[in-house]
């Protein structure tokens, strides 16, 4: 019998993306979809990859905590989940929050399986990382324990980052030939980071004006010289049982990661004595960023394998 899962929210990029992964999944299935502003509409009319009779509904917190999903995933703007969770109650669902309101809430469990796995204890509530932290915790993670100082994290992300409300950030014209800085203190992001990594991390958004897609370039100053092949190989063994992590030689390109479901790691550089390291990261934000990696986690709480229904690029699905 396939297992059930409800989306609320489902009208935003990483809503439709999670559709389109559930529809492909073997042993799941959407037992609704809630989007105030499709209400009665039907979902194949807006996602070419799903093929059945299920509409959109406009699901209230109390009206979401009567279905009997398997799951349940908040695609919700950040600070709008809590009524979802209190009416939730102690249900045995399992609560997939793809906002940052628990991700520094530790009776959750954060969601980033290649760093955090092994935390996993059977938890019925997990928090999805953001996009640019998961770019961020993964570039820094396998040389955290060298570094002398705060890494500095110069991120730039397609305009699909920032959601379907209409903004500045999410404008064509106005980011057309642009490249948008904000938020460049205190981005919660950057909090999160250095939160569950242990250690200050200091960051700077961009917005550009490609859909989707995320570059992000650290620098980090080290405690002792380094040489490059020490540096690359602590990368490559930290992610070599990583099936959605590639580490590469040259520096990733965004253009390339935009509708893949890893991220690359790569462009290695360290200068002239060896004690300050720079490192490219790229993922796709609405997938690897957010929609992927929530199917990874809801895999891991379904019983199912991690990767069920996760395409993996051909390179690295090979031994």
């Amino acid at each position: 019998m396939k297992k059930s899962v409800g989306i609320i929210g489902a009208r935003g990029h990483t809503g439709a993306e999670l559709i389109s992964l559930i529809a492909g999944h073997p042993g799941l299935e959407l037992a609704f979809v809630s989007s105030r502003e499709l209400d009665g509409q039907r979902v194949s009319d807006h996602n070419a990859h799903y093929r059945g009779d299920l509409r959109y509904t406009n699901l209230d917190p109390a009206q979401t905590a009567a279905h009997d999903a398997d799951a349940v995933v908040l695609a919700l703007p950040n600070g709008k989940a809590a009524p979802y969770v209190e009416a939730m109650g102690e249900s045995s669902t399992i609560l997939l929050d793809l906002s940052a309101d628990y991700r520094f809430d530790r009776s959750w469990y954060y969601g980033l399986p290649e760093l955090y796995r092994s935390a996993w204890q059977d938890q019925r509530r997990i928090s999805n990382p953001g996009c640019y932290a998961t770019a961020m915790q993964l570039a820094i993670a396998p040389i955290k324990d060298l570094l002398a100082g705060p890494p500095t994290c110069f991120g730039v992300s397609g305009y699909s980052g920032a959601g379907t409300t209409p903004s500045d950030k999410n404008d064509p014209q106005k980011l057309r030939d642009n490249l948008m800085p904000y938020s460049l203190v205190g981005h919660v992001h950057e909090r999160e980071v250095s939160e569950h990594l242990g250690l200050p991390v200091e960051f700077m958004p961009h917005v550009a004006p490609h859909f989707r897609g995320i570059t992000m370039t650290v620098n980090l100053w080290l405690q002792t010289p380094q040489t490059l092949p020490a540096v690359t190989g602590r990368y490559r063994e930290r992610y070599s049982a990583e099936p959605l992590v590639r580490v590469v030689d040259e520096a990733p390109w965004v253009s390339r990661i935009a509708g893949d479901h890893g991220c690359e790691i790569g462009g290695f550089a360290l200068a002239p004595g060896g004690k300050r390291l720079v490192v490219v990261a790229t993922i796709d934000n609405l997938l690897k960023g957010a929609a992927t990696q929530a199917l990874q986690n809801l895999n891991r709480a379904l019983g199912f394998d991690e990767l069920t229904a996760i395409p993996v690029t051909a390179s690295k699905a090979e031994p």
